[in-house]
């Protein structure tokens, strides 16, 4: 099973000297898509480059590469994900031996070693209300919604998943094209989300492979810091989910 990797750089030049040079070794097939001016220096070789004339959303340049790759699998990875050794070949030996595993995503660590919750549930309206409103001040979401972060949890066997941060996940290409791959309307928030969900509907399998281990700094503005323009995208997502997938209104 072939695997092609696919990053997207928004200005990430210098992340990409750690984190290209990680994975060039672990797949068959490196695709860089530059989407604003300053995005890639330093390459490995053999890597290919895509320069957009025009900047495009996230979930747009997602597809773009997996229609410019050829790989059974296709891995997208954030300029910031750095895989460890060994790490791919973890999810793509998980993704053969599984062939309803249509997205398959690693252990992630922060830069200093602490787990990150990067397997979770499908949200809900309560938590979601919580989580990106001043709320979230009184009822803190680490403490309050463990269930939906999963943090209780820390399995050292593959475990399903309902979704699965989308700054590493590796892809079954047939799957991809029978969803339609992703949805190119979301800005920058909630495309993972849609992804795995539309993968559920279409009875696709999403696995939690902790064998495999990628170190993302997680920027997380959004949990940060209210009222920029990264709340704005996150409730273009959040309304563009809904709207798509009206069912979850019911799941309070």
């Amino acid at each position: 099973m072939s695997v092609s990797a696919v990053v997207v750089s928004q200005g990430h030049a210098r992340e990409l000297r750690e984190s290209l040079p990680a994975l060039a070794p672990q797949v068959d097939e490196l695709l860089v898509i530059s989407n604003v001016p300053g995005s890639v220096d330093e390459l490995p070789a053999g890597t290919r480059v895509i320069d957009n004339a025009q900047p495009r959303s996230f979930a747009a340049n997602v597809n773009l590469g997996i229609g410019a790759t050829s790989g059974d699998c296709v891995v997208v990875a954030n300029p910031d994900a750095v895989a460890e050794p060994g790490a791919v070949q973890s999810l793509r030996t998980f993704a053969e031996d599984h062939p309803r595993c249509g997205i398959a995503g690693p252990a992630m660590r922060y830069r200093d070693g602490r787990w990150q919750p990067s397997r979770r549930r499908f949200p809900t309206v309560a938590g979601t209300l919580v989580r990106r409103t001043p709320l979230r001040l009184l009822f803190p979401p680490f403490e309050r919604q463990r269930s939906h972060y999963l943090l209780d949890e820390r399995p050292a066997e593959p475990v399903r998943a309902d979704w699965m941060l989308g700054a590493f996940l590796l892809m079954r290409r047939t799957m991809l094209d029978e969803i339609g791959g992703w949805d190119a309307g979301f800005r920058h928030y909630g495309e993972d989300i849609d992804l795995c969900y539309r993968a559920a509907k279409a009875g696709w399998e999403r696995w939690y492979v902790p064998d495999a281990v990628v170190t993302h700094d997680y920027a997380a503005v959004v949990d940060r810091r209210f009222l920029t323009r990264h709340t704005v995208w996150h409730l273009r997502g959040v309304l563009r989910f809904v709207r798509k997938h009206p069912e979850r209104l019911r799941a309070l």
